[in-house]
């Protein structure tokens, strides 16, 4: 079996290094990059399965680059890296399509078990075939559970790992009010605290995929003092 390939991108070498070194006696493919100009020459051989990604770089920032990266269907799930632990810069990095973040300075045990958190959500079974897939429906749209997949009029909508798996909560938990907590636990791979909003980026990000109006949901309502209930129905 192919070892899952990681491209690590940080101007400090250390960190490079350590983290190189350290995946690595993990049993994964790495490859590092020191700005967006030494990452875009890795990306145009191939892409890796996962991205870790530094905020803070000269040239290019992280920001800009995951914002660029994720314009392209398909593209890895990516874990951004920065000196910024405030929860705002958290909520900036979701926003911009990350799919989980993690504060330096961090322990590279932590970093792995985000990577295996965000490459097992983001593995899945290999796409059924058509008749054996299990499919649900709501609204215009369809989700393949198989091959972890949304689609709408036969057209794939782009997902990160992070969109697909809080989707497929929802949809295996219809007409029931889920909390936050009870979310981030089905999630995993986020540091939580009392105030992580985090949850909610990922809700608005999936909304903006789904609702034709995403201010005034149909589909993932918002269940004052209780989380989020998701209809399947929509509005009548």
């Amino acid at each position: 079996m192919e070892k899952d390939s990681i491209y690590v991108t940080d101007d400090d070498p250390g960190i490079r290094e350590l983290v190189a070194e350290y995946l690595t006696s993990q049993g994964y493919r790495v490859e590092t990059a020191e700005d967006a100009v030494s990452l875009d020459r890795l990306l145009a051989v191939r892409l890796p399965d996962l991205l870790v990604l530094d905020w803070m770089m000269p040239g290019e920032d992280g920001l800009s680059i995951a914002r660029r990266l994720r314009a392209q269907p398909g593209f890895p799930p990516i874990i951004m890296l920065s000196a910024k632990g405030e929860d705002i810069d958290r909520i900036i990095g979701l926003e911009v399509g990350a799919d989980d973040y993690l504060p330096k300075p961090f322990n590279p045990r932590e970093l792995l078990a985000r990577i295996r958190a965000v490459l097992r959500r983001q593995g899945g079974a290999a796409p059924a075939a058509a008749e054996t897939a299990r499919l649900v429906h709501f609204g215009p749209f369809s989700v393949n559970l198989d091959a972890r997949t949304l689609s709408r009029a036969a057209a794939e909508i782009p997902l990160t790992s992070g969109e697909y798996e809080l989707l497929e909560i929802f949809v295996t938990h219809a007409n029931r009010a889920l909390s936050r907590d009870w979310l981030m636990d089905q999630l995993r791979g986020f540091e939580r605290d009392p105030f992580d909003r985090s949850i909610d980026v990922r809700v608005n990000r999936l909304r903006k995929k789904i609702e034709d109006d995403p201010a005034n949901p149909a589909y993932i309502r918002t269940q004052r003092g209780q989380g989020y209930l998701f209809v399947p129905q929509g509005k009548g």
